[in-house]
């Protein structure tokens, strides 16, 4: 699938993504006043980019909405209507949303998107609450699928491989928190944890899409590989944008990841390094300010850290490449799910 064919396809899908989960989160007939619990659900509307702090409709920045399309097209692939698929990608794009409130509030974090954060606006405990109430009616969105004319074995199976992501989303959670109360943490933990905060959901999007499109078992495996191996490398290449991203083009302030000490893999390979890990340890034990940054630059270059980083983005790379052709055979190089993990892979923001 050529760049412009798979804009056309992310174009003509997305305002039906957006409708699927308007229609999840539109607000439930009950017996009282529905007012009672609209700021609940405008929360919740509020951090999905469709209304705006005075929970009035407006076009906000919403996410790539990467997770969704990949399922849709991981549908296709494997030669079924994506139009199926719509209630599972909703669900996948509400259960990414419920981590990131939740997420935020863990770390505090005041802006995403731009926008002042669920926490900052309502408070954390309304934060929280919102966040459950995505997790929730994520669910609500799986049990749509019956009513595309998914079997009852598919939605089953949908619904299964959803509950182990939300589970292994919450253990990299907790891995990631845990982290912070540490100095250093070994590469192998590192992957672990991102395997689970973020690969996890990425291979469950492919993975439940082709399920619903009719795949077989082993290329609904195939395919879950390949969404997990390129969410490893995301990850990775992300970490490295963190640190060595053009500001101009990520919007972010150069070495952000270090002046915030998110212990990314390029960093982690540093701080444990035989020579220069201890001197790192100790600025990092410090507080961190821009006059440090050329130090730290400096510290990783000589660990030869941002190439470690590479070479692991490269085999993520690789290995879910490999995955996409025990899928799809020959019919792997030109596919739309190559064409969008490369898009995504190859980008500098």
């Amino acid at each position: 699938m050529s760049k412009d064919q798979l804009a056309g396809f992310i174009g003509h899908w997305l305002p039906k993504l957006e409708d699927e989960m308007r229609a999840v989160l539109r607000y439930p007939a009950h017996s009282y006043d529905e007012q009672a619990v609209a700021v609940h659900y405008g929360m919740m509307q509020y951090h999905m980019g469709w209304l705006d702090e005075h929970l009035q409709p407006d076009k906000l920045p919403t996410g790539k909405r990467l997770r969704p399309i990949l399922c849709l097209l991981a549908c296709m692939e494997v030669g079924g209507e994506p139009a199926n698929a719509l209630p599972a990608a909703a669900a996948i794009e509400l259960l990414h949303n419920f981590s990131l409130i939740h997420d935020d509030v863990e770390d505090g974090d005041e802006v995403r998107r731009h926008r002042p954060t669920v926490w900052k606006l309502w408070g954390v405990p309304q934060a929280i609450n919102a966040g459950d109430g995505l997790f929730t009616l994520a669910f609500a969105a799986m049990q749509r699928l019956q009513r595309r004319g998914v079997s009852a074995q598919a939605t089953l199976a949908a619904l299964e491989l959803f509950t182990h992501t939300c589970v292994e989303l919450t253990e990299g959670q907790h891995l990631d928190m845990r982290f912070e109360q540490r100095v250093t943490v070994q590469t192998p933990e590192y992957m672990r944890m991102i395997e689970g905060k973020t690969a996890s959901l990425i291979g469950a999007a492919v993975a439940i899409g082709a399920l619903i499109g009719g795949a077989t078992d082993a290329q609904d495996q195939a395919l879950q590989r390949f969404g997990q191996a390129m969410g490893l490398a995301f990850q990775i290449q992300d970490d490295i944008l963190g640190i060595w991203g053009d500001p101009a083009v990520t919007g972010k302030a150069a070495g952000n990841d270090i002046l915030r000490r998110k212990k990314s893999l390029p960093l982690l390979y540093a701080l444990n390094h035989e020579t220069v890990g201890p001197q790192l340890q100790a600025l990092w034990q410090e507080d961190l300010g821009a006059e440090q940054l050329p130090l730290v630059l400096q510290l990783l270059a000589e660990t030869n850290a941002r190439q470690f980083a590479q070479e692991q983005f490269d085999h993520h790379h690789h290995v879910g490449i490999a995955a996409l052709h025990d899928a799809l055979g020959d019919r792997a190089a030109s596919s739309a799910l190559l064409a969008l993990a490369n898009s995504l892979l190859h980008r500098e923001s």
